[in-house]
């Protein structure tokens, strides 16, 4: 029999971790501490419970609870001593069922995983999907993960025991995460569409009107007409529109989005997970019979990463009126111009085309947007939702620094002019401007020595500068600081610098309403508020040149790792990600209606 979370609130101390016996392995006293944050608003609020018992534990109480997981295909599975929720596990990897070359494999890493760490390695082997994970992937993860910093590999350990936990969860309540696994599944059978060489490596890149590309808008579109869209079109740009009437033919539309492109070897979620969770959200009204008392447009935005041209956000531009004329004539890395690219797609290629795709702000009462996290934090907190207050504004930089070339043998250390060493030094100066400034980040992403040899002295280095922050005056600032120590690196060494702009973007701060509408879909989950900016840039800064707006991100697993294969949500975030865009929508509702 199942489990009840309103019978669960009940129970006495004792019966309460009796009842959630083998969700963490021999390791009650989580249960036991967990029980005193009673009554649990839902299931999601109850593993978040679970998890913050451990991150409040003692260092040797957690390494105890990591120690005692068995090792993956180890002794006491060949003997068949596991608890019946790992033998399970284990199974569905496949585990039991190891070629001898993959289970010397296996043994060779427990080895040398226990002799570098001295636990075992501890990985959710059902997966982001709760099907169960290849041995391959098992072994990669293996190989991968058995070069971490101790500190870092802890941690992790830890992340893939609350995921473990998370499904026996779902088991034992009978719960399993449908709307979450129905955005995965889509996502899965969206990357089937890749571009060479990238898919006969099995890689994902999808660019800007790529037969790929075409494919997956062919794709989305077909997916908003089964879920229930009334008009469902792909527009002179690309964007597949999804649009859902509501009943007050006057009140105001709800826009979202997201983007459906790809930077290249890329992982499946970015951009997409927004566009799927609200196709998601559509068929759950539709299969309810409800209807919105306002119209929600979903726009999946064909293009955001600038990987094909160098016009980046041209798609959502064009719906702020700010598409620039010029873009139509940029070429990609074969000479073949955009709007030719267009043409070819079957598109008008026109700029009155583009143009009439402007959206009349007065329609609109505000736009979201729904994103995986690309980033570390809401991992590390244990937290499957945060609410963004703002969208970093950037400066960005092509940079070059002069000095001369000179033999590396003959020149003495003082009287060198070593471009390489300047740009190294600014490198660091960067990181402690950045570090110096709370809220800001630096990067140095590129750096080249042209024409460099192993016994020259660099006269000449290039680089690349990215300065960001959450509001406008933090990013300046830095940029002042930084300009500032190139120059005193510069005339201090006898070199001259010199940066030309290539990128400025604004801050974009979450509009205050629009915010405070996904924090209470969020609290409606039984799950606290964490408010965090966004480091990368989104559609939603380009719309909020013309609408109030406000995101959501959704936490990513493999420590937020984004823009990469490991990119990865699992379906119970996934699923909390559909049911808070709805408990935006409800709310939304009751709005209008009173």
């Amino acid at each position: 029999m199942s489990l009840d979370l309103q019978h669960l609130n009940t129970l006495d101390g004792e019966a309460f971790v009796a009842a959630l016996d083998g969700v963490y392995e021999h390791s009650p006293w989580i249960a036991r501490r967990a029980a005193a944050r009673r009554p649990f608003a839902s299931l999601a609020a109850l593993k978040l419970a679970l998890a913050q018992a451990v991150s409040q534990a003692s260092p040797q109480e957690q390494l105890g609870l990591i120690r005692a997981h068995p090792e993956l295909a180890g002794k006491a599975a060949v003997a068949g001593q596991l608890t019946a929720e790992s033998t399970d596990e284990q199974s569905r990897a496949g585990l039991q069922h190891c070629s001898p070359t993959e289970f010397e494999r296996l043994q060779a890493l427990n080895k040398a995983y226990g002799e570098r760490f001295g636990w075992p390695f501890i990985l959710a082997v059902r997966g982001p999907r709760g099907l169960g994970l290849s041995r391959q992937a098992i072994i990669e993860a293996f190989e991968r993960r058995l070069h971490a910093p101790p500190d870092v590999e802890r941690a992790e350990c830890l992340r893939n025991i609350h995921r473990i936990a998370e499904i026996r969860l779902d088991d034992k309540f009978a719960a399993p995460p449908l709307l979450g696994n129905a955005v995965l599944d889509a996502a899965d059978h969206l990357a089937r569409h890749s571009e060479p060489p990238f898919a006969e490596q099995g890689q994902l890149c999808v660019t800007y009107m790529t037969p790929a590309h075409q494919a997956v808008a062919q794709d989305l579109t077909l997916a908003m007409q089964e879920a229930g869209f009334d008009d469902v079109s792909v527009d002179a740009l690309g964007n597949v529109v999804g649009v859902l009437h509501g009943i007050q033919a006057d009140a105001p539309w709800l826009l979202t989005g997201s983007h459906y492109d790809t930077v290249r070897n890329a992982g499946r979620h970015d951009g997409r997970l927004g566009v799927l969770a609200t196709i998601e959200a559509v068929r759950q009204l539709k299969q309810q019979g409800r209807r919105l008392p306002f119209t929600l447009e979903l726009v999946a935005f064909a293009e955001e990463e600038g990987q094909r041209f160098a016009a980046t956000f041209l798609s959502s531009s064009a719906l702020v009126g700010r598409f620039d004329p010029a873009w139509l004539d940029q070429q990609d890395a074969e000479g073949i111009r955009l709007q030719d690219a267009l043409r070819a797609a079957g598109h008008p290629g026109t700029l009155a085309s583009i143009q009439a795709l402007r959206r009349d702000p007065a329609r609109y009462g505000g736009y979201v947007e729904l994103h995986i996290e690309q980033g570390p934090v809401l991992c590390e907190l244990d937290l499957p939702l945060g609410v963004v207050t703002s969208i970093n504004g950037s400066r960005r930089y092509l940079g070059e620094i002069t000095g001369l070339a000179s033999h590396a043998g003959t020149t003495p250390m003082d009287r060198r002019r070593d471009a390489a060493a300047a740009a190294a030094e600014l490198v660091l100066a960067v990181e402690h401007e950045a570090q110096a400034r709370p809220g800001t980040v630096g990067t140095v992403g590129l750096l080249e020595v042209p024409g460099g040899s192993i016994n020259v002295v660099p006269g000449r280095c290039r680089f690349s500068l990215d300065l960001r922050a959450g509001d406008d005056t933090q990013r300046d600032a830095l940029d002042a600081a930084v300009r500032a120590r190139l120059q005193s690196i510069c005339e201090r060494r006898g070199l001259q610098g010199s940066l030309t702009p290539t990128v400025v973007a604004s801050a974009a701060p979450s509009d205050a309403a629009w915010q405070a509408r996904w924090e209470a879909a969020v609290q409606s989950l039984g799950l606290p508020v964490h408010r965090l900016p966004s480091g990368a840039g989104h559609d939603a800064m380009k719309i909020h040149e013309a609408l109030p707006q406000a995101m959501l991100f959704v936490r990513g697993g493999n420590l937020g790792i984004s823009h990469n294969p490991l990119e990865t949500v699992s379906n119970d975030d996934a699923d909390l990600a559909v049911r808070a865009l709805l408990a935006l929508l409800d709310g939304l509702s009751k709005e209008h209606k009173a």
